[in-house]
């Protein structure tokens, strides 16, 4: 047993590692998966993608509004706000699989630089949103474990990776949504 985790961090040990692999790989394959391709007769989900951008641009408040909570000594409203960020982010995912299950990727037609930022702020928002999830669930469940401590020193790596990512979904979809078959 590791000396270092508390009763409560060992419970959900094994969910964070689990959730950790599972998360990344089921959107991965979903994301091939298309729903025309098993028979199935829907209509692409078009209307998604300005929602789930939205939802990202309200988990960056919720986690903005967060941490000046936490620093006003709020500490109930910091933890419902980061409830629901995490409830967003999960929403979010839903959203975005669903799109993709029933819809053709769309290439980005921009040219120049602009492409060249738009690929590097994608990659880096894809690779730091399969990250950011163990940060997530260990920062959160270090909090449920109450202890605090190691809850803020991993807060501090989490949030600014979190606060990209959900920003930089708002960028992505700002970029490619000129793109988007009407």
């Amino acid at each position: 047993m590791d000396n270092n985790l508390n009763a409560v961090e060992l419970k959900y040990r094994k969910w964070i590692i689990v959730l950790s692999i599972a998360i990344p790989l089921v959107v991965a394959i979903l994301f091939g998966v298309k729903l025309k391709d098993f028979g199935y007769d829907v209509k692409p989900l078009s209307f998604l993608p300005p929602i789930y951008a939205t939802i990202n641009g309200i988990t960056a408040i919720l986690l903005i509004s967060a941490v000046m909570a936490v620093k006003n000594g709020k500490r109930k409203l910091h933890e419902n706000l980061m409830k629901t960020a995490i409830g967003c982010s999960v929403a979010f995912l839903a959203m975005y699989v669903a799109y993709h299950m029933t819809a053709e990727s769309t290439p980005y037609g921009g040219e120049g630089i602009s492409r060249y930022i738009y690929f590097f702020i994608l990659l880096t928002h894809i690779l730091l949103s399969i990250i950011i999830i163990p940060f997530v669930l260990i920062t959160y469940v270090r909090a449920l474990a109450e202890r605090f401590d190691k809850h803020k020193k991993l807060a501090r790596i989490t949030y600014p990776m979190w606060l990209y990512v959900a920003i930089t979904g708002v960028v992505v979809y700002v970029m490619i949504s000129p793109y988007y078959a009407h």
